[in-house]
């Protein structure tokens, strides 16, 4: 039997594929062969104390960036949430020159607590934290090692969050949860999580892209009729003068600080691999290294919520599915 051009066009633009699907299972077992285990951490030798003794450094590095931050600008970040929500409460407006660029909705959510005495509040808002990071280990396998290790390694932007009261550790849970109501959540507080959506389109799973959609959309009407004026005014804030304020921030990691064209080249390759992987057992990873990554002005505290790569639509799917592609659409069976 002859094959047509378009079948063998077809035949040869699928064994590159094969190939590339085969190299990375093969990678992937590598990898998981030469991972720190527990078992591995109970062996003698040299590469037992390697790995011990780089948990202690990124275990030092968490500390040491906690103590320092609650030693010379304690819950910072608290203070912003607390004075916003305050404003809302004395009828004032929520975008002042030099705001901070969030949608109105988490000022919203935080008015309760700034009508209570500071030091109260943020007691409360560190318990609402401190709890969400445990839910997210939970989550994302409270007896997995790589769970552990995750934590040590990204344990400089735990510290940080926790010693500032950044909201991070939140949108890592709504991340790690990984519905389209939680992403739209985490979207309607920090704009670039949305950016998760990407793995509901890759994957062609038009439903779950409809219902993130439509809960962006509900999000936004429910801002609009609880606080119209600031919700119209929120665009305003991301013009060029405010951008360029933040991104400009000491500390910011994104190559936007480098150049606007070098951000602009990185995040369209984080987009083609994000889409590349949407398939496979790396997507949702993948997507949301996109949301934590992408914006222009990133800190390592933004950077905790690389523990949602571990979560997201069936959790569990790595045990399960140790080789090949996950389905074509659809959540993972």
């Amino acid at each position: 039997m002859q094959i047509g051009p378009a079948a063998g066009r077809a035949h040869s633009s699928a064994v590159p594929r094969l190939r590339i699907m085969e190299l990375g299972r093969r990678l992937w077992l590598v990898l998981r062969a030469i991972a720190p285990t527990t078992e591995l951490l109970r062996r003698s030798g040299a590469l037992r104390w390697l790995w011990l003794g780089i948990a202690v450094l990124w275990a030092a590095g968490g500390i040491r960036m906690f103590l320092f931050h609650i030693s010379y600008d304690p819950f910072t970040d608290i203070h912003v949430y607390y004075d916003a929500a305050a404003r809302l409460n004395a009828g004032q407006p929520l975008y002042p020159p030099g705001a901070r660029i969030y949608p109105p909705l988490f000022s919203i959510l935080f008015r309760p607590l700034a009508l209570l005495p500071f030091e109260v509040a943020a007691a409360i808002w560190e318990a609402i934290l401190v709890g969400a990071l445990g839910l997210t280990i939970w989550l994302i396998g409270i007896r997995k090692p790589a769970t552990w290790w995750a934590v040590l390694i990204l344990g400089i932007g735990i510290g940080w969050t926790l010693a500032i009261g950044q909201v991070e550790a939140l949108v890592a849970l709504l991340l790690a949860i990984g519905s389209p109501f939680t992403v739209a959540l985490a979207a309607n507080i920090k704009i670039f999580p949305l950016a998760v959506g990407i793995y509901w389109v890759a994957r062609g799973d038009w439903k779950n892209v409809g219902r993130l959609a439509g809960w962006t959309m509900g999000l936004v009407l429910v801002q609009l009729v609880l606080d119209p004026a600031n919700t119209w005014a929120f665009p305003g804030t991301l013009g060029p003068g405010q951008i360029a304020s933040e991104v400009g921030s000491e500390g910011n990691l994104s190559p936007f600080v480098l150049s606007p064209i070098l951000w602009a080249v990185v995040v369209a390759i984080e987009v083609a691999v994000a889409f590349r992987l949407g398939r496979t057992r790396w997507g949702w990873p993948a997507a949301v290294a996109l949301a934590v990554l992408s914006p222009p002005r990133v800190f390592s505290y933004n950077l905790m919520t690389l523990l949602a790569c571990l979560g997201g639509p069936g959790t569990t799917r790595v045990e399960r599915d140790t080789a090949g592609p996950a389905p074509a659409s659809g959540e993972p069976q």
